[in-house]
């Protein structure tokens, strides 16, 4: 193959697109042969000549230097192996990005709000990565004439960039804690000031392991997924679920060192294991339903978790935020995320909440580090 650079370029048309639906017409000429088993048919189906689509696969044979389209007398057009691997990996690559795709899109829609619409409210927000995050953006514009710029971050990254000013409200998820080892007490204390933070309720998911359909493996715990032999992929250290992997491994009795050997093999998304694990990169994972669902692979609950969105107290009022938690309230909200497995809408989302009534843990002593 030869030696190309990836060029980007965006446009603007009717309608949305979501997570990682980036257009190219190479990828969609391959999805096409392959589909419908002929130049001509694939033609047909994409509303273009023989003629059209026969040069367009001559042009890019030209310029990655191979074969891309076999066939023989009789038989159907079939794509060349490299072209199968060129899909495959085109796919693994969009749903590695699909968060970042997400920021891009956002980063782009807002700066076009702002110059465009001067009534609509602009509110930024980094947060945890989460699949109910795109839907609140769309709901808010909608409903609300509020544009969401949304930069998914880690949730400790995100708290973080709450309290430097880069972000009007940050996400960030724990498990209903009660008792057991409260290392999220430990990592998000010293991020969260009872008065100065507000949290805003906003929905409840399910988190566990993802894991090939009808899960071969048979695995029932956090513990089935790390022991020898079994491909895990983790989370990137700072994110929620990094957090909450370690602390599912101290309430089993697993030395967390056992989680740091296998930073070789970390995704930075729900999305990002979950193709990871269909793509056979990788036996079992921690995510969300909804990520499992998507890919229809197997899902192994094992914990729900909180999903706040935080701001600081003297931000409550800003018309944005407003706006935010009328969209969060709104019943349109709760039916919007019956399409993702595994979520619910609390019932008080949108509702304002003290740090220490809404997270039991707040009163322990935060516990010193050990390993």
């Amino acid at each position: 193959m030869h030696s190309r650079g990836v060029h980007l370029q965006y446009s603007f048309g009717a309608g949305d697109q979501r997570g990682s639906d980036v257009q190219n017409p190479l990828f969609d000429l391959l999805s096409g042969v392959r589909d419908h088993g002929s130049i001509a048919h694939a033609a047909k189906a994409a509303g273009h000549s023989y003629r059209h689509v026969w040069g367009q696969l001559k042009h890019w044979e030209t310029v990655l230097g191979e074969n891309l389209v076999s066939w023989s007398q009789g038989q159907p057009a079939r794509l060349t192996p490299f072209a199968e691997r060129l899909l495959w990996a085109e796919k693994q690559a969009r749903a590695r990005l699909t968060p970042h795709i997400e920021a891009l899109r956002a980063e782009l829609e807002r700066v076009l709000a702002e110059a465009l619409d001067g009534d609509q409210e602009v509110l930024s927000i980094w947060a945890s990565h989460d699949l109910a995050l795109p839907l609140l953006r769309e709901r808010a514009r909608e409903k609300h004439q509020l544009h969401i710029d949304l930069k998914f971050a880690g949730s400790m990254d995100a708290l973080r960039a709450l309290s430097e000013g880069r972000c009007l409200v940050a996400g960030f998820h724990v498990p209903p804690l009660e008792h057991g080892p409260h290392l999220f007490s430990r990592q998000l204390k010293p991020l969260l000031k009872p008065g100065r933070h507000k949290l805003i309720a906003a929905w409840r998911r399910t988190q566990g392991l993802i894991v090939a359909p009808d899960n071969p493996l048979k695995m029932r715990w956090l513990a089935d997924a790390l022991v020898p032999g079994v491909r895990f992929v983790a989370r990137q250290p700072g994110s929620g679920t990094r957090l909450l992997t370690q602390h599912l491994m101290v309430e089993q009795g697993i030395d967390l060192e056992r989680l740091d050997a296998l930073d070789e093999r970390v995704e930075d998304s729900h999305v990002a294991v979950a193709a990871a694990v269909a793509g056979a990169r990788a036996d079992a994972g921690l995510g969300v339903a909804a990520a499992a669902m998507a890919y229809r692979l197997g899902f192994v609950p094992l914990v729900e978790e909180d999903y706040y969105l935080v701001c600081l107290n003297d931000s409550l009022e800003l018309p944005a935020i407003r706006a935010l938690r009328a969209c969060l309230a709104s019943p349109d909200w709760a039916q919007t995320l019956t399409v993702l497995p595994g979520y619910a809408a609390f019932p008080n989302s949108g509702e304002v909440l003290s740090l220490t009534r809404a997270l039991p843990w707040w009163h322990f002593r935060t516990p010193s580090p050990t390993k």
